[in-house]
């Protein structure tokens, strides 16, 4: 706990760890990714928890599934958003998908996405580990969602959000 505890008292901040060539490559890769599905893709990066979050032992997957609902990823018109979410102190990838593709892609399927991208940040291009996911993810959605039900309003914004 302790360990944790100073991992997200001194995590690093959200906007050097993304500088804002990163940040628009990402936006590039959701806009490109969702001209070929019908769902909705969002990224989203947490520098660290709150302190009564740590107290109450909430997970990286429950801090994702809190940002999924604040930034109301649900929010679409064939219930398939996806968020892809860090956790910048706990080293956390965590794909959350909403119920139009439960059943449809395997939770196997988004930890393979997560095993990438983990690997991707690791090795000598970051962006372009980025990038792969949003591609691997948007291949996911595709397959049950494709451009032919896209609608024509971008309801959920294809930058991504920073906490922290």
């Amino acid at each position: 706990m302790i360990q944790r505890l100073c991992r997200h008292v001194f995590s690093p901040s959200v906007r050097r760890a993304f500088p804002p060539a990163t940040l628009q490559a990402i936006t590039e890769a959701i806009a490109a990714g969702e001209q070929r599905h019908g769902g909705q893709v969002m990224f989203a990066v947490e520098a660290d928890l709150p302190l009564g979050a740590l107290w109450h032992r909430v997970t990286p997957r429950q801090a994702a599934e809190h940002a999924f609902a604040r930034l109301r990823t649900w929010d679409t018109t064939h219930n398939n958003g996806v968020l892809i979410y860090l956790l910048l102190a706990d080293h956390a990838i965590e794909i959350v998908a909403d119920r139009g593709l439960q059943g449809r892609v395997s939770q196997a399927q988004w930890q393979r996405v997560c095993t990438h991208l983990r690997e991707g940040l690791r090795g000598p291009n970051p962006v372009e580990a980025l990038r792969g996911a949003i591609e691997e993810v948007s291949t996911l959605v595709e397959g049950h969602f494709p451009a032919s039900m896209r609608s024509d309003d971008d309801g959920l914004p294809n930058t991504p959000q920073l906490f922290g």
